[in-house]
């Protein structure tokens, strides 16, 4: 079973510097690529001087992380695709029980590996930490992280099916990705993966966590949490991937969503995070501006009604004080 590593690249030539050399050490079973989404330093020749072996895939624009893959993806032939963020270090044998799952279980068409902070290898990373799940009302959650509680990681996870698997290091078969026609390029970045995978769910496939696989995550190397452009992607896409694919009745899901979004910007208000209170409203704007489009594809697309495990994650972490999963 041919397997490809592809890693998006906009402007990151420190990020390759730094994390390119555990990929090509420790990933001899697979074909490496650098997709580049336009980029104008020069990482690129970076790459051609120093790894003439990794295999430049050239995008005519950066459209980010859903557009870059979907234009990329299209030009690899391998049978696995390996989604690999620029700013993740890997691990020797990463990727021997990846294929052995699915190499083993023909039912198994997406997979995460355990996602540790490469800054404090101990714990779990933010993005993925040991699988994720989503509750009613499109709020995801990991195992090992829920909201801004991190948990260390002390195998207390083990190997099994989940909801979603994090973008940040991301395996699907070849085949799987082709149903699904991709990802939604409207995201353009952040909660793309959920919503592949929730599209994925909807239509029986399994997405795995395989937690003896391990990666090493930095986070916010391309965009920091301090940065109210991640908080509009964040909100507006949550909100894209629930009305989407959520079973039940719509209004009442939006409904219940804008208030709790409501609180969000009170939190935010509280801590003098006056640009994400403005970033949560335009979020909301532009998905009240895309709902017509995004109605049409709730009529097309299946529903499954056991989406979620939790009710509301965030009823469970601020109210009744579950800070784990």
């Amino acid at each position: 079973m041919k397997i490809a590593v592809v890693i998006l690249n906009w402007n990151g030539k420190e990020l390759l510097e730094k994390f390119l050399p555990s990929v090509v050490a420790y990933s001899k079973e697979a074909t490496i690529y650098v997709a580049d989404n336009a980029s104008t330093d020069n990482s690129i020749a970076f790459v051609k001087t120093n790894y003439p072996e990794i295999k430049i895939i050239q995008n005519t624009e950066n459209g980010g992380y859903a557009q870059g893959y979907n234009d990329a993806l299209q030009h690899v032939e391998e049978e696995i695709f390996c989604l690999l963020n620029s700013d993740i270090e890997v691990s020797k044998n990463w990727l021997t029980p990846i294929l052995s799952e699915f190499q083993t279980n023909a039912k198994t068409a997406i997979i995460q590996p355990k996602i540790l902070n490469y800054k404090n290898k101990s714990s779990f990373e933010y993005a993925g930490a040991a699988g994720g799940f989503i509750d009613k009302y499109g709020y995801p959650y990991c195992r090992g992280r829920i909201f801004d509680t991190i948990e260390k990681d002390e195998n207390q996870y083990q190997d099994t099916t989940v909801f979603w698997a994090s973008g940040a290091c991301f395996f699907i078969r070849k085949e799987t990705f082709k149903a699904l026609h991709g990802f939604d390029e409207s995201f353009f970045a952040h909660m793309e993966e959920i919503d592949l995978c929730w599209r994925a769910f909807n239509l029986n496939y399994i997405t795995k966590y395989i937690g003896t696989s391990t990666v090493y995550h930095v986070g916010g190397a391309t965009l920091q949490s301090s940065n109210p452009k991640k908080t509009y992607l964040n909100f507006r896409n949550s909100l894209f991937t629930l009305t989407k694919n959520a079973s039940g009745v719509l209004f009442f899901l939006i409904f219940n969503r804008l208030v709790l979004d409501g609180v969000a910007a009170i939190k935010f208000l509280l801590q003098f995070k006056i640009t994400h209170i403005g970033a949560i409203f335009k979020a909301h704007f532009s998905y009240y501006s895309a709902l017509p489009r995004l109605l049409k594809e709730r009529k097309i697309l299946p529903k499954k009604k056991d989406y979620y495990q939790t009710k509301s994650i965030v009823f469970s972490y601020f109210i009744k004080g579950n800070k784990t999963f």
